[in-house]
């Protein structure tokens, strides 16, 4: 039997072989505009495929991308960004084309490991109390409770995460069957660790990292070293020779592809942790190519926009004001590249579902940890803030049987709503602890049916506690000191008549009772919040037994 697999295994090799050379002698162009050759070896060492009827469990293909905002295709006309113009996404928007889009999905903390533990615990910030990227999600929890890919697992399930899904050092406060780390582009490291700035540039404008002794490279702690950060790298990019497939995430597109061929042959849960457009914005020069800065618009800062903006709930790093409004547009660029980047590791997720035949088995989700700010205010960049390019994120689900395919959902969901919505799809019980999280599922069948009344998000920053209650039409946000007795700072923007969030009314005799109103609907949380009739008597029956 070992000869007989050894002799087939050669026969595919050869057969692979040729293939790569006809490919290469008859169309000469880059890898990305080919068929992957490696295909035909891939089918005949995948183990056999499982045969799904329709009420069989679904695959759950889980794609978690690092730092990403609204600049997508399919989403530019969903807001006035002109930040967000020039993305290309043309995965995504396929996607999107082929599954439910929310255009109002938003996080419980526009901070990596906040977020990424609220999601996948199905728990919120209040309730975990993780409020920073270095707190341990299960100080409070505890071990024994179940995450969303645990509880898969817990029902037959084969899970994996390659790349970033928990948050960094902290990935093994998950157990999964498979779990790791994207391979490094620096040759002395064996795993990736995030801020690593090689010795060249080709973008068309360099940042302000580049000091004596760059040209050989730059660790994270050069970075940081030279900034006077603590934390939190500058605004760094630079564009590379090196080959999409040996980025990083690269590495996490080709490995998870190979587990999804290893595993047809049972329901799986596959988590793929895709670290850019986290900076620093480090990627092939054919990314930058197609964003050039003659292309980008910084967004637009009214005069005074920052002046009635709290101060907690705005911060202009100097090192980031530093930058020229030339670089400052290649820092955008930039970001958009990485997209566009993430975008052809997804279209290689997508295509490896299709060529495994897996793609009307599988229920495919891509969404983000939080969203990032491009120069917004006056200046800001990052995330933390409870504007909106910090708190709404993109998110899109594709159902296996193609349902509402196309459809654009717009009533408010949140990302702690995944882990009941993704139990009720697999049509798991739900788990032991109780969710604090309403399934979307009603939305999938009707995306354009009238939804929940608020979603909420929070941080901790600049010594304060911001807490927002984000409706419709609404953004309030309340700011109070986390010690002593100083001033409450407050927020309130109408998103209707102000999208961009550039005029604060909180302080407005017109709108006291809005404050009012709105102040007291988000002391009472999230478990008051308005439900259409008749979702209403069935969302609370469902809260009542999680």
């Amino acid at each position: 039997m070992k000869r007989m697999q050894q002799f087939v295994f050669a026969i595919v090799s050869l057969a692979l072989l040729t293939d790569c050379a006809l490919a290469q002698s008859q169309n000469p162009v880059p890898w990305v505009e080919q068929k992957d050759p490696s295909t035909r070896l891939l089918l005949a060492t995948a183990a056999p495929l499982r045969i799904v009827e329709a009420d069989d469990r679904p695959n759950v293909l889980f794609i978690i991308v690092d730092d990403l905002n609204t600049a997508l295709g399919s989403y530019i006309g969903a807001r006035v960004r002109p930040q967000h113009a020039s993305a290309k996404t043309p995965n995504l928007d396929q996607l999107a084309a082929e599954g439910i889009q929310f255009d109002n999905a938003f996080v419980q903390n526009p901070l990596c490991n906040p977020s990424r533990t609220s999601f996948l615990s199905g728990l919120r910030p209040a309730t975990v109390d993780v409020y920073d990227g270095s707190t341990w999600p299960r100080h409070k929890i505890g071990d024994a409770l179940r995450m969303l890919p645990e509880h898969f697992d817990d029902h037959g399930y084969f899970t994996a995460r390659i790349g970033k899904v928990g948050h960094n050092t902290q990935e093994h406060a998950i157990s999964w069957d498979v779990s790791k780390f994207a391979l490094s582009r620096k040759p002395a490291v064996r795993l990736h660790f995030p801020g690593y700035l090689p010795g060249h540039d080709l973008s068309a404008v360099r940042d302000n990292t580049w000091a004596k002794g760059s040209e050989e490279g730059m660790s994270r702690q050069d970075v940081l070293a030279a900034s006077g950060r603590p934390a939190g790298l500058p605004l760094s990019w630079r564009a590379t020779h090196e080959s999409p497939r040996m980025t990083p995430d690269g590495t996490t597109a080709t490995r998870i592809v190979q587990l999804m061929a290893e595993n047809r042959d049972k329901p799986f849960f596959i988590a793929a942790g895709l670290h850019k457009p986290h900076q620093p914005w480090v990627g092939p020069v054919e990314f930058f190519e197609q964003h050039s800065l003659d292309q980008i618009q910084l967004p637009p800062t009214p005069a005074g926009d920052a002046d009635d903006i709290p101060a907690p709930a705005s911060q202009v790093k100097a090192d980031d004001a530093d930058h020229t409004e030339r670089q400052k547009k290649q820092a955008i660029a930039a970001y958009h590249a990485m997209v566009t980047m993430t975008d052809s590791y997804v279209g290689q997720l997508l295509q490896g579902l299709e060529e495994l035949d897996l793609a009307k088995s599988t229920i495919v989700v891509v969404t983000s940890d939080h969203g990032f700010q491009l120069n917004e205010h006056g200046g800001m960049w990052r995330k933390q803030s409870q504007f909106d390019e910090s708190i709404r994120v993109p998110l899109i689900v594709r159902l296996p049987d193609g349902r509402s395919a196309g459809k654009v959902a717009t009533g408010l969901v949140e990302l702690v709503d995944l882990y009941p919505t993704l139990t009720d799809l697999a049509g798991l019980p739900a788990p032991a602890h109780r969710l604090e999280g309403s399934s979307f599922v009603p939305l999938l069948d009707k995306p354009a049916r009238p939804w929940k009344s608020a979603a909420f998000s929070e941080s901790k920053r600049e010594g304060y506690h911001g807490r927002t209650i984000r409706t419709a039409r609404y953004r309030y946000t309340h700011w109070s000191p986390l010690e002593g007795d100083g001033a409450i700072l407050e927020e309130l923007y109408d998103l209707d008549k102000d999208p961009m969030e550039f005029e604060n009314i909180a302080d407005e005799p017109t709108q006291a009772d809005r404050v009012a109103d709105l102040s007291r609907r988000l002391a009472l949380g999230w478990q008051s919040v308005d439900w259409p009739q008749p979702l209403a008597k069935t969302h609370s029956r469902i809260d009542a037994n999680i």
